[in-house]
């Protein structure tokens, strides 16, 4: 579905942008596996990917900081000439309420979760531009769209993506690229594993189908935006989330 692809995934080393990873190298694309600190959580996607048959190479790069975007994504070009899928999924938090919450705790997390995917668009689209196609997919979250009590660096920056992902979806549509997003709810992955019994319990209660999410559920949609059967779907966010927004 995906053979010849390339696709580029950040914060690829665990979690949604792992599965994601692994989900896009099984359809038949060659994956970047993107990650910042996590080398050997990189190395074990790039090897996962391969054990399977599939093509890998992972790359590192702080999406904050445009320079190193820029040069990356030059790289990649170089190495590859296209990419043809950009997955925006490297994240982070640092959680805090609101009155108690540090100007570099808000900062920091604007400045990955948000212009970390302003970053690679960027310097991404123009390549995109000359392909005259492409697919780009953001990772958001159902916190974006609700809001969630201690988290409004994070949530800001969530729906931050939403505005970037219609915005870019208008300015890159007449050139054959679509632009979504994706907005996970509660998940099953390491970030979540560390959480109480009793939050897990109030998260899950939240949801419509009274269960948590997987990875894999997240991956499949990806998968389906980055396909020639989601050609006709551009500037949408896609909920993910056993119906928690509603």
């Amino acid at each position: 579905m995906l053979d010849g692809k390339v696709a580029l995934v950040t914060g690829a080393g665990r979690g949604i942008g792992k599965q994601i990873a692994l989900t896009l190298a099984e359809k038949g694309a060659t994956v970047i596996v993107n990650f910042n600190g996590s080398k050997e959580k990189a190395q074990e996607t790039v090897q996962e990917i391969e054990a399977k048959g599939g093509k890998a190479q992972m790359y590192q790069c702080d999406v904050s900081d445009m320079t190193s975007c820029g040069e990356m994504i030059a790289e990649l070009i170089k190495a590859y000439g296209r990419i043809d899928i950009l997955v925006n999924n490297a994240g982070i938090t640092r959680d805090n309420l609101l009155m108690r919450m540090s100007e570099e705790e808000f900062d920091e997390v604007i400045r990955v979760n948000l212009k970390g995917c302003f970053n690679t668009m960027k310097h991404v689209s123009r390549y995109m531009l000359k392909q005259k196609g492409g697919r780009i997919i953001n990772i958001s979250s159902v916190t974006g769209l609700i809001g969630n009590a201690g988290q409004a660096n994070y949530c800001a920056s969530k729906a931050g993506v939403i505005g970037l992902t219609k915005s870019a979806a208008r300015e890159l549509g007449s050139r054959g690229i679509t632009v979504n997003a994706i907005a996970p709810g509660f998940i099953e992955t390491e970030m979540t594993a560390v959480l109480s019994e009793k939050l897990k319990e109030t998260m899950t209660e939240q949801t419509l189908l009274k269960r948590t999410g997987s990875a894999k559920e997240v991956a499949a949609v990806a998968a389906f935006l980055a396909s020639e059967d989601a050609s006709y779907i551009t500037g949408q966010v896609i909920s993910v989330d056993g119906g928690m927004a509603l």
